[in-house]
C-alpha cells in the first residue's frame, strides 16, 4: 500500500501562486510515476500534470501550462505543484495520485490517491 497526504491548499486572490505538496508514504518504490488532479464542483475531475520519479519527464494540462510547474523530492517521497498566476476558474480540489506505470497523462492507470486539498482562488 501507498498512502498520499495532500498539503498547501487554501484561499488566494487571482493572480496568486500557491505550492501544493503531496508526501507518499508506505510501499514507494512500486511508484513510478505521480499526477495532480482536480475536481470542481459539478464538474468531472481533471488532469492536471505528472512527472516520472526518476527522469525529467513531465506533462501538463492545456489549461495550466506556462503557470503550473511539477516537481518531486525523491528523497523525501514528495511532489510538488507550484501553481503561479491564479484564476478563479482553478478553483477545485486537488488531488495527488500514484501510478505503477511510469506513464504520464491523463488516461494513465493510477493506483493510489490522496484525500485532496482545497484551493479556492477568488477574483
Amino acid at each position: 500500500q501507498v498512502q498520499l497526504v495532500e498539503s498547501g491548499g487554501g484561499l488566494v486572490q487571482a493572480g496568486g501562486s500557491l505550492r501544493l505538496s503531496c508526501a507518499a508514504s508506505g510501499r514507494t518504490f512500486s511508484m513510478k510515476s505521480m499526477g495532480w488532479f482536480r475536481q470542481a464542483p459539478g464538474k468531472e475531475r481533471e488532469f492536471v500534470a505528472a512527472i516520472r520519479w526518476s527522469g525529467s519527464n513531465t506533462d501538463y494540462a492545456r489549461s495550466v501550462k506556462g503557470r503550473f510547474t511539477i516537481s518531486r523530492d525523491n528523497a523525501k517521497n514528495t511532489v510538488y505543484l507550484q501553481m503561479n498566476s491564479l484564476k478563479p476558474e482553478d478553483t477545485a480540489v486537488y488531488y495527488c495520485a500514484a501510478s505503477k506505470t511510469g506513464w504520464l497523462g491523463s488516461s494513465v492507470p493510477y493506483d493510489y490517491w490522496g484525500q485532496g486539498t482545497q484551493v479556492t482562488v477568488s477574483s
